[in-house]
């Protein structure tokens, strides 16, 4: 028997699932299926993720420790969006449901992708009013905790935001200026992107509140962003020249003064990187 299979998903040596075989058979189960989805012209129904009862629990358990922060910690309009929104705490919502609820709400959709995809590719599907998602669950030994976007980072961080009409056509004007601009002009809003919607703070009633997806879908992250990162003032230009790193906790994150100042602002900090107006 060979020792060493042939993995459609590779996974490093040190994340949690790399010598569990069921689940990177399940991975990979999930990958295959978000293939031939797009091989087919990303039409027809949205596949579904053939979920087990411990990747719901999974589910379960972090919502049962990110409910109560969030309402300690998140902006209101994300708790608002998240009530409008209605996902489910006590089992995975398929994104063919969600993706049909941000349609009805704002014309956007959620559709598959087998894991993490090149950053043009992310921010050219915005542009078309979609949201590519990963549908895998981090692995059940460590539920708090994920090395790479997984379907809880999708749907608790992301989705509920993009049932906001502002945000979803802000997502689209990320897409439209990665589509249109240079390889400079990419790397200076893939930047702003990462500060705001996805590690971006907010100033509320002389509070700062977690609006970012990578805040709300942390339990570590949404925690230190309250007490030992370094809080920067906001400053789009600033933002567009400082970079950030994946692979471990931020240590410093922009302050918005609000949500609709930050919508409005980074509006017109794209249309000025186009030269639009």
């Amino acid at each position: 028997m060979n020792a060493h299979p042939h993995h459609l998903i590779s996974l490093a040596p040190d994340h949690p699932g790399f010598a569990d075989p069921i689940y990177r058979q399940r991975r990979d189960t999930i990958a295959r299926a978000a293939l031939e989805f797009h091989a087919a012209g990303a039409r027809g129904p949205i596949p579904e993720a053939p979920y087990v009862d411990a990747e719901h629990e999974v589910w379960r358990t972090v919502w049962a420790e990110l409910g109560p922060r969030h309402e300690a910690l998140a902006a209101t309009e994300v708790l608002e969006l998240q009530h409008q929104l209605g996902l489910e705490r006590g089992r995975i919502p398929q994104l063919a449901e969600v993706s049909a609820r941000l349609g009805d709400a704002t014309g956007m959709g959620m559709v598959p992708v087998e894991g993490l995809v090149a950053p043009r590719r992310f921010f050219v599907a915005l542009h078309e009013g979609v949201f590519l998602s990963t549908q895998y669950v981090r692995h059940p030994s460590r539920p708090l905790y994920t090395p790479e976007p997984d379907v809880i980072h999708e749907l608790v961080g992301h989705a509920a935001t993009l049932a906001h009409p502002g945000l979803a056509a802000l997502n689209r004007r990320f897409g439209l200026a990665a589509k249109l601009g240079d390889a400079q002009t990419r790397a200076r809003l893939e930047r702003v992107y990462w500060f705001t919607l996805e590690f971006g703070l907010v100033e509320e009633r002389g509070q700062v509140r977690a609006f970012g997806a990578g805040l709300l879908s942390s339990i570590a992250e949404i925690e230190r962003s309250q007490t030992e990162v370094e809080l920067l003032d906001w400053d789009l230009e600033r933002m567009a020249e400082t970079d950030y790193e994946t692979s471990r906790f931020q240590d410093r994150l922009f302050v918005a003064p609000g949500v609709a100042r930050m919508i409005a602002d980074v509006d017109a900090w794209l249309g000025r990187e186009l030269g639009l107006h």
